[in-house]
């Protein structure tokens, strides 16, 4: 009896039906939007900031005091220590081995350079006048590492600094190749193609064949770039590096994340060490490398925090904004609804309807809206993160039932909100005065 009365109530007043039901659908449709995309924004920007650069920096805890400038590491080949190139296979077994994207191992030397006027043949080995010096940096270049569970995962430079800007072709590891900084390119009148001639002090010569020009914002620019297996048989290091630039997918920092490990508890280190942190994922590297000291960047890491709390935070104020106005909307239309009733309200009551009937009865009915308005909204939420997803990241989110079950939560819990103050006043009519008219 009670499902018909409320199903026969449901049915009329069309208008105020259709006006609550279509602020709710509006106000759902906006919270389904927010929330996808929120939910789909972290892994989506994560991605994107990768193009940004690495944001760990792993160097030997041995290693001198670095001698910089301008991001140039001055120290002569044979100064400070190493770490070796065979243990790079385990970043891929830590716990958050998925979240590694990509790994670039660096040796870097200070070599003078010039292009020979002869033959590669006949160089002379005498410095001419015009030269100046350079920066040789050995690194990988579409590597493919054989990792222990018998994977083959590539990686290298590209992957780690894709925000470079290059004319022309990578090199290829240990052809004799290399890529210049455009500075170095402009000063020294090399083209895609040209000989470049590099040597030392100490060393013999070295040449390579220019086959990109590459732009990276930075004081690599100025620099040479060729196979990590050249520079070490150039300075005669075997199979080491100096320092690792590593590129992983990461969650913003808290006050948590920012915690030393060594004064949590148990339960704290294990919640601390299952959640994607640049700082938890330092730690794990370290654990994998020995003798490694592992650094996060920061201006990386805290930029991309902050610009992904900031993009969450204007879509949970959206969502805000929308629940609010759909409770407003729902409450005048309870309000108008609740007015319109009142004679019905009194013969209820008159014929012994209590005042928790009457309200549970306008209350369920007003549930029924809110289910009808919370589906027809998840279903144009869905329609419009769709396409702010591809608009904005170039992929849309997919529908998620989690996200459904909460939409229908707040559109109940916002009906009920919206609509508690004229249910109460409902509950509350007296019978006789309604019946005479007053």
């Amino acid at each position: 009896m009670f499902l018909r009365l409320v199903a026969d109530s449901f049915g009329r007043r069309p208008r105020h039906k259709l006006l609550t039901g279509a602020a709710l659908a509006l106000g759902m449709g906006v919270a389904t939007a927010a929330l996808s995309v929120s939910l789909d924004v972290g892994d989506r920007l994560a991605k994107e900031f990768r193009s940004l650069g690495a944001n760990l920096l792993v160097t030997p805890q041995a290693d001198s005091l670095p001698l910089e400038i301008g991001g140039v590491d001055y120290r002569p080949a044979n100064a400070g220590a190493y770490l070796p190139e065979s243990d790079l296979p385990k970043l891929k077994t830590i716990f958050w081995h998925n979240n590694i994207m990509a790994f670039a191992p660096i040796l870097e030397v200070r070599v003078k350079s010039w292009t020979p006027q002869s033959s590669p043949a006949s160089a002379a080995f005498v410095e001419p006048e015009g030269s100046g010096d350079a920066t040789l940096i050995g690194t990988w270049s579409n590597h493919s590492l054989i990792l222990p569970n018998g994977e083959t995962f590539i990686t290298g430079i590209q992957q780690a600094s894709p925000w470079w800007h290059l004319d022309g072709s990578w090199f290829q590891d240990g052809e004799g190749e290399c890529i210049v900084g455009k500075a170095f390119a402009d000063r020294n009148a090399l083209k895609i193609g040209s000989p470049l001639y590099l040597a030392t002090p100490l060393s013999e010569g070295l040449l390579l064949k220019v086959t990109g020009i590459f732009a990276s914002g930075g004081s690599e620019d100025n620099a040479v770039v060729t196979s990590l297996s050249i520079v070490q048989q150039y300075v005669g290091i075997s199979a080491q590096y100096r320092k690792l630039y590593v590129s992983a997918l990461t969650k913003p920092e808290d006050d948590f994340a920012r915690r030393d490990p060594k004064t949590m508890k148990p339960d704290e280190f294990e919640s601390w060490s299952c959640s994607p942190y640049v700082s938890s994922i330092a730690y794990s590297i370290q654990q994998v490398l020995p003798g490694a000291d592992v650094r996060v960047i920061r201006r990386v890491a805290e930029g991309e925090g902050q610009f992904l709390m900031r993009v969450r935070m204007l879509l949970w104020l959206v969502t805000g904004a929308a629940l609010l106005a759909a409770a407003l909307a729902v409450g005048a239309s309870a309000a108008a609804s609740v007015i319109e009733r009142r004679t019905e309200i009194g013969l209820m009551k008159a014929l012994g309807a209590g005042c928790g009937t009457v309200g549970f009865l306008l209350a369920a009915e007003q549930l029924l809206l809110a289910f009808v308005g919370g589906g027809i909204g998840y279903a144009l939420g869905i329609i419009l993160a769709r396409l702010l997803g591809q608009k904005i990241f170039g992929a849309a989110p997919e529908p998620s039932l989690i996200v459904f079950l909460v939409v229908i939560a707040l559109a109940a819990g916002v009906t009920l909100l919206g609509s508690a103050l004229p249910l109460r006043r409902a509950s509350r009519y007296q019978p006789a005065p309604i019946l005479r008219g007053e």
